[in-house]
């Protein structure tokens, strides 16, 4: 499955899980990056860390590391972006 770090620019997906029970991950969940919701890679800094991603109506930069543990799955141009609960 991939990880938020291996998508490229423009690429969006929908996040799958947080992996890990530590702190960070909890502060990433803390920050927006739950199961379901649906974000976008908008590109890294020029030496590669950090890497910036929107998440709802947002902006999120995130270490390498830190979005290694998110794990996604693309969504298509055509699926719908925004979560809506049953």
């Amino acid at each position: 499955m991939p990880l938020l770090a291996e998508l490229r620019p423009g690429e969006k997906a929908r996040i799958v899980t947080v992996v890990g029970d530590d702190f960070v991950s909890l502060r990433l969940r803390e920050m927006g990056l739950i199961e379901g919701e649906v974000v976008e890679f908008l590109g890294t800094a020029p030496l590669g860390d950090p890497l910036e991603v929107r998440v709802g109506d947002y902006r999120l930069s995130l270490r390498r590391a830190e979005a290694s543990r998110v794990r996604v799955v693309a969504i298509a141009s055509s699926e719908p972006s925004s979560q809506v609960d049953p």
